[in-house]
């Protein structure tokens, strides 16, 4: 079978990565750093599997792939691909659950961390030579507090959810799930304002779809405590960038520590990344992106491939 990976380079840093998972189930493999949507056609060419990470493969684009039998995406989201369209070309379509679980996890708690121990404004105070000229041993300038005790919510139990938890009670923290849905009344979960009004953190990780777009807003912000934590290292536009700029601004949220924008790259600006705005941290999609969770990606990747030889589904999402 002949492949082609259209986007490598959102995957793989520099050549950073293993691929001879990739070049053992494929006859053939071309890679591409990057691909826009008017290369794609030429370069997939006669290749039997296409695989892509971001690259939309739109209901057009299908039905110009003559040859291709696999979409592989080296992601867990398929909204590039036009599932439909895949459907009606015979094109099967195999994406790769649950491998960035233990990144992800790492980034909430390094948000978490860091914003709680004010990390970023004891270094700055360091740089400014405070701690040279200050008349005691410490400096006590960002009160902290412990985790332990303290009230972790969660919106989105899968696989990340369920991580997170562990973690947080670990660190001694009471875990509360919330429902993300008035409909949702499932056994030991919140409704959303219910859960607001008693978490010191809420972290998020739930997929973007209508129901969850700006399901965090200003009402929402509102009914948190004015020194609980937002984690968003789930999906951009989940939360509302504006009403949470401006809740950070006026003091009515303890922080934020947000990995993903409602457009990446942010080429058209974003409120979030404006000067200025106290207790953000703000990282560029990057918490799902340790190096052992890319390769686990490509081997993925590989075993979909190799089930497809055997007439096996594996991961398959048409």
């Amino acid at each position: 079978m002949r492949g082609v990976f259209l986007d490598l380079d959102t995957v793989s840093h520099h050549g950073d990565l293993e691929l001879a998972a990739l070049h053992q189930v494929l006859g053939e493999m071309h890679t591409y750093g990057a691909s826009a949507g008017e290369q794609v056609v030429e370069r997939v060419g006669n290749a039997e599997i296409v695989l892509t990470n971001k690259v939309k493969l739109s209901a057009q684009i299908l039905e110009k792939l003559v040859r291709a039998r696999l979409v592989c995406v080296a992601a867990t989201g398929t909204d590039n691909v036009d599932l439909n369209a895949a459907r009606r070309r015979g094109i099967g379509v195999c994406n790769v659950p649950a491998y960035s679980t233990q990144s992800v996890v790492q980034q909430v708690f390094a948000f978490i961390l860091a914003l709680t121990q004010h990390l970023r404004e004891y270094e700055t105070l360091l740089q400014q030579g405070a701690w040279r000229r200050a008349p005691q041993y410490t400096l006590l300038d960002y009160p902290t507090r412990e985790l332990q005790g303290r009230q972790l919510g969660i919106l989105g139990y899968g696989h990340i959810g369920k991580a997170v938890a562990r973690v947080a009670e670990a660190f001694g923290m009471r875990v509360l799930l919330g429902a993300h849905s008035a409909d949702d009344n499932r056994q030991g979960r919140l409704q959303l304002s219910e859960l607001l009004k008693q978490v010191d953190v809420l972290t998020i990780h739930l997929p973007k779809v209508p129901e969850t777009t700006n399901l965090i807003g200003a009402r929402e912000l509102a009914h948190m405590k004015p020194d609980a934590l937002l984690i968003n290292c789930a999906r951009g536009g989940i939360v509302d960038e504006q009403a949470l700029a401006q809740a950070l601004r006026n003091g009515k949220l303890g922080g934020a520590g947000i990995d993903v924008l409602s457009e990446e790259p942010p080429v058209h600006g974003n409120p979030l990344l404006a000067p200025g705005i106290p207790n953000l941290i703000v990282t560029p999609h990057v918490a799902w992106a340790a190096r052992e969770a890319r390769q686990r990606v490509i081997e993925e990747m590989a075993l979909n491939i190799e089930a497809f030889s055997k007439g096996q589904r594996r991961n398959r999402v048409d």
